[in-house]
């Protein structure tokens, strides 16, 4: 067993430090493109100011003709795009493929500097992370890169689920995980086709009524995902990592991508995958902190003074719990706030509160 006291030290000769924390960063939406497409390489630059995260995609979606291309098409998006605050992500091919070792070795030494994240598809356990820690490390001594690259795991196994917390803690470079339904689905053996969302055969009934056996009962469709969702945000805050919703493949539908998006971010995600630009603005609508709620966790905030206590405003009662969920919420605010005028405005954050 590795001693805890080595924990945050670099696993090679040479290799950065590894993070004692990950900061929290404004991710609302991790915006899927293929970097072997020339008509999507050209809308980066555009979409790199409308987007929290951009992430070029190596894996599933990518023809296995094309996958040498969208590695290099990366690598040339990393070298000649401005991201600004944008983050720059990708997501490798999984780790039992024949691209895997090449994608990391190429898009470390020739772009490490620009890359923020890295996710890894079909993590089982902390195995996959430990073997892919120990390579950053000695790809990024060997590149010269001076600040440590994030591990970001994709949950979309059965055998993840089960070991979901000790992947969460497998290494300090691991920054969240991501919800993957259709493949956990198939890995379940799960009778759905669907990406993400309900199925409006996984439903409750009300009982029959008793004076009158035909009547119709009214059905309420439920959430197949509900459970798999929530262990994995408890796993991730337990390791102070970040937790996203994955694709809600349906595009054309956008009021379930929406409510879908809503459940998550109600039970604890940060953001979500947009794999068309349409899904980019409800990601950023959802995972937005509402203006009246931020306004009303202010004041909250105000009245509290040292979040000791308790006090009565409008009729409810605040005590430290709903003090603690209101400095979550503005302090989300104030980081999104920062990157969008329009939004601080809105909250009437001043520029010293930003700052």
């Amino acid at each position: 067993m590795r001693s805890p006291k080595d924990f945050f030290k670099p696993k090679a000769i040479g290799a950065p430090t590894p993070p004692r924390e990950i900061p929290f960063r404004p991710s609302r939406m991790i915006h899927f493109f293929d970097p072997s497409n020339p008509k999507m390489a050209a809308k980066v630059p555009d979409l790199a100011t409308k987007c929290d995260v951009l992430l070029g995609n190596l894996e599933d979606a990518i023809d296995s003709d094309k996958k040498v291309a969208a590695r290099e098409g990366l690598v040339k998006i990393g070298r000649e795009t401005d991201f600004g605050a944008c983050q720059l992500w990708t997501r490798v091919n999984s780790l039992d493929s024949p691209w895997a070792l090449d994608d990391l070795t190429t898009l470390v030494s020739e772009i490490g500097d620009k890359l923020d994240v890295i996710m890894i598809p079909k993590v089982e356990g902390p195995w996959d992370i430990h073997y892919v820690d120990q390579l950053l490390a000695q790809l990024e001594a060997r590149a010269g890169i001076e600040k440590p690259l994030l591990i970001h795991a994709i949950l979309e196994t059965h055998l993840g689920v089960v070991n979901v917390e000790e992947i969460c803690a497998a290494s300090p470079r691991m920054q969240g995980l991501s919800f993957g339904p259709a493949d956990l689905a198939a890995s379940r053996r799960m009778k759905t086709t669907r990406v993400g969302g309900g199925h409006p055969g996984y439903l409750v009934r009300t009982d029959p009524d008793p004076a009158n056996a035909d009547a119709p009962r009214v059905t309420a469709q439920q959430d197949p995902w509900h459970y798999t969702l929530a262990r994995m945000v408890d796993a991730c805050t337990a390791s102070g990592i970040y937790p996203y919703y994955g694709p809600f493949g349906d595009i054309h539908d956008a009021l379930a991508c929406e409510d879908q998006f809503r459940a998550s971010f109600l039970l604890g995600c940060v953001g979500a995958w947009s794999l068309h630009p349409a899904q980019i603005a409800i990601a950023k609508k959802v995972f937005t902190p509402p203006v009246d709620e931020v306004s009303w966790a202010r004041r909250v905030i105000a009245e509290m003074g040292d979040g000791s206590g308790c006090v009565m405003i409008d009729g409810k009662m605040q005590d430290d719990a709903t003090y603690k969920q209101c400095v979550v919420m503005v302090n989300a605010a104030k980081l999104i706030a920062q990157r969008d005028p329009e939004y601080a405005e809105a909250c009437s954050f001043s520029s010293d509160e930003l700052s």
